[in-house]
This record gives structure tokens, sequence and C-alpha cells, in this order.
């Protein structure tokens, strides 16, 4: 069973987050992927609509997540559901840095609303 520390995970920065990734296909996985993102406060997250489902795990921080338009402050040990086709947006809006945990299955693409698709590389 391999067994991952954050000293193994891969990072990737975009939209003002830090995204850390630890379990994907260049980790071996065939089917999951998991990552750290860090949100330094004062960000404003970029919206899209994920064509997969995500998990978030609020690790420290208290941000905010809106789901389909509904802005919800999370904090830390809340897991937020993110159904395939929801549009998803995570701002931190507080003074200290945010960070969770995310998990989703490899394949995972979103769109912008401007139309543009991201692969996200963190999930390859």
């Amino acid at each position: 069973m391999p067994v991952f520390t954050m000293t193994d995970a891969r990072p990737h920065e975009m939209h003002g987050a830090r995204f850390e990734s630890v379990v994907a296909p260049s980790a071996g996985s065939t089917e999951l992927c998991a990552w750290r993102t860090t949100v330094t406060p004062g960000t404003a997250g970029q919206p899209h609509t994920v064509d997969h489902e995500e998990v978030f795990l609020v690790l420290a921080g208290t941000p905010t997540i809106t789901l389909d338009g509904t802005p919800t402050r999370v904090a830390s040990g809340s897991v937020i559901f993110a159904p395939a086709g929801s549009s998803v947006k995570l701002d931190n809006d507080s003074e200290t840095e945010a960070q969770l945990w995310v998990t989703t299955v490899v394949g995972l693409t979103a769109t912008t609303p401007t139309g543009d698709r991201i692969v996200p590389p963190w999930t390859l």
C-alpha cells in the first residue's frame, strides 16, 4: 500500500491558490485524485463548473465557498460536497490562510463562465 507525505506532493499555482497534488495518475492512481489547496488571505477565487463530483474538507481557516450561487462561510472540519455540474467558487476573504483537502475522480475538468475548459494539472 503506497503511503505518501506532503513532501511527495507536486505543487501547482493557479488563480491565487497553491495546489499540492498527492494522489493522481502521476503518482499511480487510476481512479482518484487528492490534493491540498492553500488560499492566501484576501484571495477571490475563479468561478467554474465541475464535470465530476468533488469533496472539500476544510483543514484550516474560514474560507467562503459558493455553490451554484449560494455563498457559505465554512470552518475547519467542514465538509462540502460539490455535485457534478455545479458551479464552484472558493474565496478567502478572511485575514488568515485557508487550507482544504480536495478529492475527486481522475478526469475532472472545469469550465469557466467564459467557456474556457480547464484540465487541472494536479489531477494528471
